[in-house]
């Protein structure tokens, strides 16, 4: 036979069971938290633009509180600053990986392995380039790292471009007014790319590196010595 429930003392209620309790946060721990925020903001720029960081995304990509990233960029120019930096450091990443590949006695043909490398990763990091590329997102100024990476890119142009005078490759002497030429249709062209423009020209998606490739051999053959005429026999 089924006992009897047992009936509570008058005046008191059956024990309700204590629920079980959460377990207690794990502590975050990380070898490189600034590195994990970085890479985190820097996703969210591939993946919305520049606007779409926030120091409190960023954290809640890594995994910490929202307190937590405050150490490391106590506001938001802080950490796009440093996304500017990151961005600029893949940007020289790649000139120097397409360089180290190009042939070391033909200095103008490294100049056209820059210009490649240059509009290669400006199209296929187009919120990354615009960040580095503008100054709506960042201080440049007083970003030493970024002015840094800039110099000496630039240096690194007007090396190879003195090289390819010395070399007797160009056609012209005026090496500042071609490295500002070149500068103009490699940047104006990733500019098209970025805004959107090339398919009003005709250049498709899918046609848009060899475009590219095909333009700046046109710059570089614009700038080159002409071939000497054959001999006539």
């Amino acid at each position: 036979m089924r006992r009897p429930a047992k009936t509570p003392p008058s005046g008191r209620r059956p024990a309700k069971p204590r629920p079980a309790r959460a377990p207690a946060p794990r502590p975050y721990h990380h070898g490189d938290l600034r590195r994990v925020l970085i890479d985190a903001a820097m996703q969210l720029v591939g993946e919305g633009g520049p606007e779409a960081v926030s120091v409190r995304e960023a954290a809640r990509r890594a995994g910490v509180s929202p307190g937590a990233p405050f150490r490391h960029f106590p506001s938001r120019d802080a950490l796009m600053n440093a996304v500017a930096e990151e961005a600029q450091r893949r940007f020289r990443a790649e000139i120097e990986a397409a360089l180290t590949d190009a042939p070391a006695g033909d200095p103008l043909g490294r100049f056209r392995c820059l210009g490649i490398a240059y509009l290669r990763w400006a199209m296929n990091n187009p919120t990354h380039f615009e960040i580095i590329s503008s100054r709506r997102f960042f201080d440049h100024d007083r970003s030493a790292a970024v002015s840094s990476d800039n110099a000496e890119l630039i240096g690194l142009t007007e090396r190879l471009l003195a090289e390819a005078s010395s070399a007797g490759q160009l056609g012209m002497r005026d090496l500042k007014q071609v490295q500002i030429a070149g500068r103009a249709l490699v940047y104006g062209f990733a500019r098209m790319h970025i805004d959107g423009h090339l398919p009003r020209w005709g250049v498709g998606e899918a046609d848009a590196e060899r475009m590219a490739a095909d333009i700046l051999d046109l710059f570089i053959a614009g700038i080159a010595r002409p071939a000497a005429p054959a001999a006539k026999v």
